[in-house]
């Protein structure tokens, strides 16, 4: 599978089309890691082949790149159709941002949500310094722009300022307290998500820690058995 096949609008119909975000958040296809990363260039590929259609838009993410996110967000709020995301593990970082896009945003029980203030790695002098923690505080200003257009009636975005500082792990029922998301009944099956690219975030919950490495280890599980099966299949062709 090629990196530009990944993105490319699914199970389309006469009046719909779903979207993925199954992997990180980048600027550029030459950022992209895997084939599951997701560039701003994708998205107007994709919505140029979606054609006005209403948007299906799941998210499996853990974040990335700031202005790549919040470029894809602006994109989908123009979308024209209706938009309706489904969390389908985790909208983590600016993947977060992305989600609210959506004109209904959906989250199984078993899903999460994480807030945090944007970051940056700098190198130079003390001005220089200073200067990116100014440029930082202006950038989370238009994160929270975002997240005010999906806060619940009563929340006030000091609330989530505060939550975005000390970076915010919530759960859907969690998620439904501040933002205007509609909790739908968890999935068993656990969608993949690597946990190394997680590895610079500080509040993971165990329990999502634990979901990730039982799923890696299942997974690790399936491919021992179809690699016995085979196994057992070539030595039976050996005997033959």
């Amino acid at each position: 599978m090629s990196r530009l096949s990944y993105l490319k609008v699914k199970n389309s119909t006469d009046t719909s089309a779903d979207i993925y975000f199954y992997g990180d958040i980048v600027g550029d296809e030459w950022e992209k890691w895997c084939d599951t990363d997701t560039c701003p260039k994708d998205i107007i590929d994709a919505l140029s082949e979606a054609q006005g259609k209403d948007l299906n838009i799941y998210i499996n993410s853990g974040g990335g790149s700031v202005f790549a996110g919040l470029a894809i967000y602006n994109m989908l709020v123009r979308a024209k159709g209706k938009k309706v995301c489904c969390i389908d593990s985790l909208a983590g970082s600016i993947a977060s941002v992305i989600a609210m896009a959506a004109d209904e945003l959906i989250m199984p029980s078993n899903s999460y949500l994480m807030i945090h203030k944007p970051s940056n790695m700098v190198w130079g002098n003390a001005t220089e310094m200073r200067k990116m923690a100014d440029d930082l505080d202006i950038i989370q200003l238009g994160i929270e722009d975002v997240y005010k257009n999906k806060l619940k009636d009563g929340v006030d975005i000091e609330t989530i300022r505060t939550m975005m500082e000390d970076e915010t792990w919530l759960t859907a029922s969690e998620a439904e307290k501040y933002f205007n998301v509609k909790v739908v009944e968890g999935n068993k099956a656990v969608a993949k998500l690597d946990l190394n690219n997680l590895k610079n975030y500080k509040n993971i919950p165990k329990e999502f820690k634990d979901k990730i490495q039982k799923g890696g280890r299942d997974e690790h599980l399936q491919l021992d058995n179809e690699l016995k099966n085979k196994l057992q299949i070539e030595l039976e062709l050996l005997n033959m």
